[in-house]
This record gives C-alpha cells, structure tokens and sequence, in this order.
C-alpha cells in the first residue's frame, strides 16, 4: 500500500474499525477515507455505490458490522442476519465495480460449526451445524466470505478475508445487554467494586473456554494481511491461547481490585464450549500477536476510568 493510497476503512467509529485507522496513522497514511453512518449508510446500495463512484478508494478495510453478544445476537436474529448481509453485499459488489485495488473482509470466529474440533482450522468452515445463538451473524459473515471468493474467481477480484477471535480494547461496547463477555466482566466487577457489593454474577457455568485478542493486536494483522497475503482462503487471526470464563472472571476481579465472591447463574446459556482458532497459518506468514491478556486487560480498565463515560459516571455517582 502506497503511503499516498486511498484508503476506505468502513465502521472507522466502532472497536475494530478505530483501531485499524490508528494503526494506519501511526504508520503515516493520512490519505484516509472515513464516514459515520450518518453520512453514510451502508445498508443503503444507491449511497454506497454513489460514496464509491465520487471517492474511488483504491484500498478497503470492511471492518463495518452490526455486532453484539450472546444475548442481542439471539435477542436480534433478523436485524444481524439482514443488517450485515446488507452492509458486505453493498460495500463487497461496488469495490468490484469502482475497481478497488484490494479489499479486506473481516468475519468472526462465530462462523465455526458448534462442535468442531479445537483449535479451529480455516479448512473446518461448513463442515457442521452452527452455534444456534448467533447462526443469523455467523451465516451473514460466511455469506461475506463467499462472496470474496466468488468475485475474486468470477473477475479476479483482490478481495481477502480474515477472521478474527473474541476482541477486546478501546472503544469495546460496555452495554451489559448488549456487550460481548470480557467487557461486561470489566463493568461489573467496577461497578460491584464501587458498590462494595458482596457478589458478582457470572452468566453460564464458567467452563467454557474463550481466546482474545486486543484490537491493537488485530489492526496489526489487518495492515500486514493487506500489505502481505493475496490469496482466496481465508485467514484466522488470534493469540492460539485461550482461557474458561471461570479464569478470565477470577483475571478481571483481580485486575479491577474487586474483592468478593462470584456467583454462577448457571440458568443462563453457556453458548459454544469452547473457541479456540488454529492460527498456525497466519503464524507461518509472519505474524504473532505481542499483548498478553492480562496485561491488555489492566491496559484497557486504566484508560477506561479515565475516558470511557460510563466508568466515569460511575466514578462521580
């Protein structure tokens, strides 16, 4: 990627898509193209393609997605599965029409049969059924892979696609309703700290076992599959390490200083047993993750008491 390229980073705003811009701005690219979804909405095909034909990128990072835990992926089921076939499918299909140099796709691991063997390998995709709680995402982001490959076989499209484990990092969702599982912990165990609550409840069992990546880590990868990897086969990015929800709890609760108990509500759903990605692949390019979790963690709830709204109300209320 030329330094002058034009560069199209779509959901700059959310978790994943500001990492990808600071990490492009510490390497010096200022010729980046950014919109809100006020100015720009990508479930809307006549404005995308109009956005696309007036700034002609020549470099796309479509980190845009309509995202969320366990509970508004289950909660939601038309709006993920619709919102985000309609974001990739307009944003995918105009960078093939306005000739875009290369695009990068970003899925999830959620896109995995429920049980496929651990750690999971790129090769395992539609190799069963998949996990029923966030089937409309995972079958949106597979469609999104799809459609990479086929544009790429129908026209020799430059298009890849990379899947990134559970993430955590700046700008991560702290909606308890709404948030993937490491924020919510953050929050609550804040929250009970600040309360001098006796307990903190921990939905599930606390067996399953997660991977995560910060998003620092992940922007990395991004820019080095962009600048290194042009080959149809997806790519998963993660640390190949992963942890139960019980230890990433007992983590957290020492981190934030929180000193009472943790209740299980063993009522609520645990989801897949375990997530663990192959990533011997993307190791084998050249590229390792270099954030411990622990230390991502502790990085991540400093910089929160002092910016994040809420961790902040919580502090002056």
């Amino acid at each position: 990627m030329d330094m002058s390229a034009k560069i199209y980073v779509a959901g700059h705003r959310g978790m994943v898509g500001s990492a990808i811009v600071r990490n492009l701005e510490s390497k010096g690219y200022k010729n980046l193209i950014l919109r809100t979804s006020k100015e720009l909405d990508l479930r809307d095909q006549a404005e995308v393609n109009a956005f696309f034909e007036t700034e002609k990128p020549e470099y796309v990072f479509l980190a845009a997605a309509k995202v969320g835990g366990i509970h508004a992926n289950n909660t939601y089921r038309g709006e993920f599965i619709r919102d985000n076939i309609m974001i990739q499918t307009n944003v995918i299909h105009a960078a093939y029409i306005n000739k875009v140099t290369k695009l990068l796709f970003l899925g999830s691991s959620c896109i995995y049969p429920k049980m496929a063997p651990q750690p999971l390998k790129e090769e395992y995709l539609l190799t069963g059924a998949l996990e029923p709680t966030n089937e409309p995402y995972a079958i949106a982001k597979i469609a999104g892979i799809k459609m990479c490959e086929a544009y790429r076989d129908q026209a020799g499209c430059n298009f890849i696609s990379a899947m990134p484990t559970n993430l955590y990092g700046p700008n991560d969702n702290y909606d308890l309703e709404n948030s993937h599982v490491l924020p919510a912990l953050i929050r609550k165990f804040h929250e009970a700290k600040l309360g001098n609550e006796p307990e903190v409840e921990i939905w599930g069992t606390g067996s399953p076992k997660r991977e995560f990546l910060h998003v620092d880590d992940l922007a990395e990868a991004c820019y080095f599959l962009m600048q290194e990897y042009n080959e149809k086969p997806f790519v998963n990015i993660g640390t190949g390490e992963d942890i139960s929800i019980k230890d990433l709890a007992l983590m957290v609760k020492e981190v934030v200083g929180y000193k009472g108990n943790l209740t299980f509500n063993t009522s609520k759903p645990d989801g897949t047993p375990r997530k663990l990605m192959d990533v011997s692949k993307i190791n084998t390019l050249g590229w390792k993750h270099t954030i411990p979790l622990r230390d991502g963690i502790a990085e991540v709830y400093e910089s929160n008491i002092e910016q994040h709204p809420i961790f902040k109300e919580s502090v002056t209320s």
